[in-house]
C-alpha cells in the first residue's frame, strides 16, 4: 500500500519520533489539529508501513553494556546456504544491534554491544565456530558522538 506523506503527516511523524509515548491530545495540540484527525492519520501511516514497531530506547551503559564494537567481515562465501546460516547466526545473537551487507571491499558490518572486550571475544569465537569467514576486523568505539533513531523529515 502506497501512501502520500504530506506536511501534517511529517509533523505527526516528527512528534512521534521525539516521544511516541505522548498522548494524542499533546500531538494534536503541537501540530494545531484535533485528536480524531491525528488518530486517523497515524492509523493510515501504520497501515501503509510508514510507522513500524513501537519500542523503548534503553541506555546500554546503564545496563552494563559498555563496549560497542563495529565488526567488519569479509567472506569468500556467497552461496545461499552460507548466507542463510550467517543470517541465522546474527539473528540468534542479541549482542548484534545492527547488521548491514555492503558494497565494496567489506562484505558486512555489524554493530555489537557487549560488556567488555572479553565478552566480545566470546561473541567472536561463537560466531566463527558457526560460520566460515575470510577476515574479521573489530573496531572499538571509544566515544559515541551521536546516536539517533530519528529520520530527517
Amino acid at each position: 500500500m502506497s501512501v502520500r506523506v504530506d506536511e501534517t503527516d511529517r509533523k505527526i511523524l516528527a512528534a512521534l519520533q521525539r516521544d511516541a509515548s505522548q498522548s494524542l491530545d499533546d500531538i494534536a495540540r503541537e501540530i494545531g489539529s484535533s485528536k480524531t484527525p491525528v488518530w486517523n492519520r497515524i492509523r493510515k501511516l501504520r497501515e501503509a508501513g510508514v510507522i513500524g514497531q513501537h519500542t523503548v530506547v534503553l541506555d546500554a551503559e546503564a545496563l552494563g553494556l559498555e563496549a560497542c564494537f563495529f565488526v567488519l567481515i569479509r567472506t569468500s562465501e556467497h552461496e545461499a546456504d552460507w548466507q542463510a546460516k550467517f543470517l541465522k547466526a546474527l539473528q540468534d545473537r542479541p549482542e548484534v544491534q545492527e547488521a548491514h551487507r555492503l558494497a565494496g571491499d567489506i562484505d558486512y558490518i555489524l554493530k555489537v554491544r557487549v560488556e567488555n572486550a572479553r565478552a566480545y571475544d566470546r561473541f567472536y569465537q561463537a560466531l566463527i565456530s558457526e560460520v566460515r569467514v575470510h577476515n574479521v576486523t573489530a573496531l572499538l568505539s571509544m566515544e559515541q558522538i551521536k546516536s539517533t533513531t530519528m529520520l530527517p523529515l
